[in-house]
C-alpha cells in the first residue's frame, strides 16, 4: 500500500495552515440540518462546539481501493493524522455537493469522475490534542477518481490508496482523525453499492 507524498503546491482558498488565515464563516444548523445562522470557523470548533454543516468525501479507484490522506502538519486541527479522501465545510449558502467537489479539487487537484450523495451523519468528536470539538452535521459523498492526484502540500502530507485489509492494518498502527470511523461507517452502504461485493467494503 504505497503512500505518495504531497509535493505540488496549489493555491488554497480555505486557509487552515499556520499564520494569519482569512476569516472563514461556517453555516450553523439545528439537529435536523436546517440552517440557523453562521459562525467563524475557529470559534465554531472551540469547546463545547457549535453544530455546523460539514461534508466528507470517499473516493475510490477503479479497483475499489479507498483514497485516504494524511493531513498536513501545519493544519490547526488534527494535523498529521490520516483521514478520508477529503472533508471540509460549505461556505454559507453553498450546497454540500458543490463544496465537496470544490475542496476535492483544491486539496487533491482532481475532479471525481463520479460523485454521489451517501446520506448524512451527526456527531460530536472532541480532539484531545487541540481541545477543539467537531460538532458536525456531515453530508457524505462517495465517488470515483481516475486521474493522478496532485495534493496541495499545505493541506495534505501524504496520500494512499488502500484496500479494506490495508486500511485496517494502517488504522491499527497510525493515528487517524477522531471522526474517520464515524463517517466511514455511515457511508458504508453507499460505498458497498459503488464498489461492489468483490472490493470487500
Amino acid at each position: 500500500m504505497p503512500s505518495t507524498p504531497a509535493t505540488t503546491a496549489n493555491n488554497s482558498s480555505n486557509g487552515t495552515t499556520g499564520g494569519a488565515a482569512p476569516e472563514i464563516m461556517l453555516e450553523l444548523v439545528d439537529e435536523s440540518g436546517n440552517t440557523i445562522g453562521t459562525a467563524e470557523k475557529l470559534s465554531a470548533h472551540q469547546a463545547p462546539g457549535q453544530l455546523h454543516r460539514a461534508f466528507s468525501v470517499f473516493l475510490f479507484d477503479p479497483s475499489g481501493r479507498l483514497l485516504i490522506q494524511r493531513r498536513a502538519l501545519g493544519k490547526y486541527h488534527s494535523p498529521g493524522v490520516w483521514s478520508n479522501t477529503c472533508c471540509g465545510h460549505p461556505y454559507p449558502g453553498e450546497s454540500p455537493f458543490a463544496a465537496a467537489a470544490r475542496r476535492t479539487h483544491e486539496e487533491l487537484g482532481v475532479s471525481p469522475s463520479l460523485l454521489a450523495e451517501a446520506g448524512t451523519v451527526r456527531y460530536n468528536h472532541p480532539d484531545p490534542d487541540s481541545g477543539l470539538v467537531e460538532q458536525e452535521y456531515n453530508h457524505l459523498f462517495v465517488g470515483l477518481v481516475q486521474s493522478p492526484v496532485r495534493p496541495d502540500p499545505e493541506e495534505i502530507g501524504e496520500t494512499a490508496f488502500v484496500t479494506p485489509d490495508e486500511l485496517a492494518e494502517r488504522h491499527a498502527r497510525a493515528p487517524f482523525s477522531s471522526w474517520f470511523m464515524t463517517v466511514l461507517d455511515a457511508a458504508r452502504p453507499a460505498v458497498k453499492e459503488l464498489t461492489g461485493p468483490d472490493a470487500g467494503w
